[in-house]
């Protein structure tokens, strides 16, 4: 629908010389395939839900990776080209088109702009009042009502009512509004047919740049102000929201969908959905459409990376991050975290083994080698370095599994050493004595199981790998250990 819709725009823009006046005022830089391997995949049966075209591509990369999963972590080569052209142009807006699956209902195509405080407040506030009002009106007007994206509560069920999020930046718009950037996502409604659909996007499209040309003094100062407040101490100074969480606030809204029956399938047993295009319908239906800060951090004034990670390294300059190397080794003592309760996901996804935890601040001591990267937050992608180095970020190089092997045990105790060890630990401890004691009395399963016990002590050692489990990330809050620091 993107392709195809942005092509015709700019045909009329470039040949036919219609609304030229565009032109004058804005850049546009138009990316026709992003994913140029599931393009190339085309076939009849690659989209099951969705009504048209006749051949359609494939959703995922030569390598099976969704380019829209990939935007933090940038795996995929394609994603590391796009990087580099986004940072090397740094556009003031950006909007990405897809095809939504979902239930059924009357909208062609619905939108998701950040409305929760990922994006610079004062672009929040513009954007919900000075950019998408008229922009609702211009597509109302054309023929195509606007509505935000429909995600409802209750998977396919109108009445259940519809929620908003906040996205993340693995996907693109999430991650253009970590860069400042407003991302417009565009989804177009599979159901309907594929004229309509890139008509749509047409029409949406055109408008978006309409509405930037009007508006682009006002916007771009909006712009260059979230830059400097990004880079700037002010934006240290408070907590940095990371995740949020959906608000029980909703708002009654009028919802222009079909009537529809959820029947008991006799074939699988589920709840079958069916909608009866024939019958439109407006529903009165909550949107629960705010989001509430769930974590949040105090921002160090610089991370330190140490160089032996430099799978992560390598990816700072794709999302324009600026930072400096040591030019020998420092032993720094410095917060950073500790994981515990490390669980990974049972299956790959997108081609990483994901991880969840627990994490508790400590203050570390370790040596950082010559190569080492230090990276500061005054610079306006201190959004994304957050999202990047902080554990805790939905998307954090920690999740992705980048940083998988420090939760490896590998080095093991035989037991008949752990046994004398251990009571030489005991009789030169009283104080180990009374926890282990207490912990054989408030876990029996622990109590019982040899293994478990030796380990316990294996862990409360001088032999225990103190590195295990423990952030090699460095965060600097003190401006002059940075300033004392020997940079290139």
């Amino acid at each position: 629908d993107g392709k195809d819709a942005g092509l015709a725009l700019i045909r009329d823009l470039v040949v036919k010389k219609q609304n030229t006046q565009l032109l004058d005022n804005l850049v546009i830089l138009f990316i026709p395939v992003f994913n140029a391997d599931g393009h190339e995949r085309s076939g009849r049966f690659n989209r099951i839900n969705q009504n048209g075209p006749e051949k359609t591509g494939w959703r995922t990369t030569a390598q099976n990776l969704n380019l829209n999963r990939d935007y933090l972590k940038a795996d995929a080569p394609e994603m590391r080209a796009w990087l580099k052209l986004f940072t090397r142009w740094l556009p003031d807006f950006f909007v990405d088109c897809h095809v939504t699956d979902g239930a059924d209902y009357q909208y062609a195509v619905t939108y998701h702009l950040d409305s929760h405080g990922i994006l610079d407040s004062k672009l929040v506030s513009f954007i919900q009042t000075q950019f998408v009002p008229p922009l609702k009106k211009m597509m109302s007007d054309a023929g195509f009502p606007l509505i935000d994206y429909v995600m409802f509560r209750n998977r396919h069920d109108p009445r259940s009512g519809t929620v908003t999020w906040a996205t993340s930046p693995r996907f693109s718009n999430g991650y253009t509004d970590i860069r400042n950037r407003p991302g417009l996502l565009v989804e177009t409604h599979a159901l309907k047919d594929y004229k309509t659909r890139v008509t749509a996007t047409y029409r949406l499209l055109q408008s978006v740049l309409t509405l930037l040309n009007n508006r682009r003094e006002a916007f771009k100062k909006l712009i260059r102000e979230a830059d400097r407040f990004t880079a700037g101490s002010e934006f240290r100074e408070s907590p940095y929201t990371l995740t949020y969480r959906l608000s029980k606030d909703s708002v009654m809204i009028d919802f222009s969908g079909f009537e529809y029956q959820k029947i008991r399938s006799d074939l699988s047993g589920g709840i079958w959905f069916r909608y009866d295009s024939s019958k439109p319908k407006i529903f009165k239906i909550p949107f629960f459409n705010k989001m509430t800060p769930d974590k949040s951090v105090r921002l160090p004034v610089a991370y330190i990376i140490p160089v032996e990670w430099q799978s992560v390294i390598k990816r700072l300059p794709l999302h324009g991050i600026k930072y400096f190397t040591l030019t020998k080794a420092v032993t720094l003592k410095l917060d950073t975290y500790r994981f515990s309760d490390v669980k990974f996901n049972s299956a790959p996804y997108e081609g990483r083994q994901m991880a969840r935890f627990k994490t508790t601040p400590v203050v570390f001591e370790r040596e950082y080698r010559a190569g080492s990267a230090v990276v500061p937050l005054n610079q306006p992608t201190a959004k994304v370095i957050a999202h990047i180095l902080e554990p805790d970020a939905p998307d954090s190089y920690v999740r992705w599994g980048f940083f998988n092997t420090i939760f490896e045990q590998k080095e093991y105790a035989e037991s008949y050493v752990l046994e004398a060890l251990a009571r030489k630990m005991l009789k030169e401890n009283p104080q180990l004595k009374n926890e282990f004691r207490r912990k054989l009395q408030s876990d029996s399963a622990f109590a019982k199981n040899p293994r478990a016990v030796l380990q316990w002590f294996y862990r409360k050692s001088p032999y225990w790998d103190r590195f295990k489990d423990v952030y090699p990330v460095g965060r600097i809050f003190n401006h002059k250990i940075v300033e004392n620091l020997p940079l290139n």
